[in-house]
């Protein structure tokens, strides 16, 4: 091999090994990621509770840190104005288990009695979500499932 096309090899080397250790670095700083967002609500019935439950994964290289969830109906003051990240940060808290590296499963759950959704707005609830990485980068979605209320 020419001395030349030494140097190109090598430079060209230098440079795909630099453009990793950036695309690494830049990938660590991602938000939060959910993905597979589910809302499941039953109605209170025969002298029983019923319940809302939200289930998401939430996948970020360093880690969840922590995951709030607020459910608000369609028709309401909310819908003009979504939920943003400062009004999430006094949400609830869901409960996240480790699921694969980087992944965690994320579950929130809450009983509804039969006088809560008797004053509950009938019609499409969506869940919003702030998810929080250890590294501090945040993810705010506000739709992140639906569910309806009859």
């Amino acid at each position: 091999m020419s001395r030349r096309m030494a140097l190109t090899v090598a430079a060209g080397a230098a440079v795909l090994v630099g453009a990793g250790a950036y695309a690494l670095a830049y990938a660590g700083e991602q938000p939060p990621a959910l993905t597979h967002a589910t809302a499941r609500y039953t109605a209170p019935a025969a002298g029983h509770d019923g319940s809302l439950t939200f289930t998401a994964y939430v996948t970020t290289s360093s880690g969840v840190d922590d995951v709030k969830v607020l459910a608000w109906p369609q028709n309401s003051s909310l819908a003009e104005h979504e939920p943003t990240a400062k009004e999430m940060a006094e949400a609830e808290p869901a409960v996240c288990k480790p699921f694969r590296k980087h992944t965690a499963i994320c579950t929130y759950g809450v009983r509804t009695t039969a006088s809560d959704a008797g004053s509950s707005p009938r019609g499409v609830w969506h869940v919003a979500v702030l998810a929080t990485a250890q590294n501090g980068t945040r993810t705010l979605d506000t739709r992140a499932a639906d569910f309806l209320v009859k």
